[in-house]
């Protein structure tokens, strides 16, 4: 994949570690943004070094995080009622699996499951769980799984052609990608530009679009089925960008963008976030 000639979009900042300012650049060629400049692979991991990094926690200490973790709660039902809308029960492998509470309700849903987290909190809370996890995707095996997921992950990873390669090679003939990423051309980004939460640069090193990722699973021969919208991001993200905008949640603001953000995803096609299906050739 190339990067050349990619076009200045966007100046935004980390706003939850380190107030580090990053640029955002267009790629015309797949139509998705990149972060610059991209941090070294062995400097990323100090920008998750926060205790407001809520996917690492099961924390529930304040009112925003109780509400994550009650929306995470209806959301993990949503995800196994569409992972087993379009494939028998068998082997499942999470990739960013957090502290484990997808791949538990999977595991108690007969599903055969396993892990992938880089994070020692997340992974420790997801064993005491009941959650198996890898070491790491290359110790895996040709054609293991059924159901490849990775909600909020694609964003993250460093080498992106070489990530999606490795993942053509886990899946099963047939088998089936699920990948869940925030949306830049939702309304919500649109609307708090620098300030949209999940820009959350440098931790994520890529912004897709529909087209981006049609084409970058394409390059692997891996069909694009169907595109899912996550209504509940739009509030979720409103809210944290609310806080950097303002320095203030403004619950009622962000209510009200965030609506306003999947109605405008209803007519336009394009939500604060989407879930892709993909499907082994």
């Amino acid at each position: 994949m190339s990067f050349y000639n990619n076009i200045f979009y966007l100046k935004t900042k980390d706003y939850s570690v380190s107030n580090q300012v990053f640029d955002l650049h267009h790629n015309p060629e797949f139509d998705m943004l990149v972060t610059f400049p991209k941090p070294n692979l062995e400097d990323l991991g100090t920008y998750y070094e926060s205790e407001d990094y809520i996917s690492h926690t099961d924390g529930k200490r304040t009112l925003f995080e109780k509400i994550y973790q009650l929306v995470k709660g209806v959301a993990l039902q949503h995800k196994l009622k569409l992972i087993n809308s379009f494939s028998e029960k068998g082997s499942l492998l999470d990739i960013g699996a957090g502290t484990g509470d997808f791949l538990s309700a999977a595991k108690k849903d007969n599903w055969k499951v396993t892990g992938i987290e880089p994070n020692y909190k997340a992974k420790s809370i997801a064993i005491l769980k009941g959650v198996s996890f890898a070491d790491d995707l290359s110790k895996l095996e040709n054609s293991t799984f059924d159901v490849i997921t990775m909600w909020h992950v694609l964003e993250h990873v460093h080498n992106l052609d070489e990530y999606i390669a490795e993942l053509k090679r886990l899946l099963k003939p047939n088998g089936t990608i699920v990948i869940a990423v925030p949306n830049y051309k939702s309304f919500d980004a649109k609307y708090y530009q620098e300030f949209w939460a999940a820009y959350d640069t440098p931790r994520h090193l890529w912004h897709f679009s529909k087209t981006a990722i049609k084409k970058l699973f394409a390059n692997q021969k891996l069909e694009l089925l169907e595109v899912l919208p996550m209504k509940f991001d739009s509030y979720y993200v409103s809210l944290l960008s609310e806080k950097y905008k303002t320095g203030k949640m403004n619950f009622f603001r962000a209510l009200w963008i965030g609506w306003k953000s999947n109605q405008h995803g209803k007519k336009e096609k394009e939500f604060s976030s989407h879930i892709y299906i993909l499907r082994n050739k």
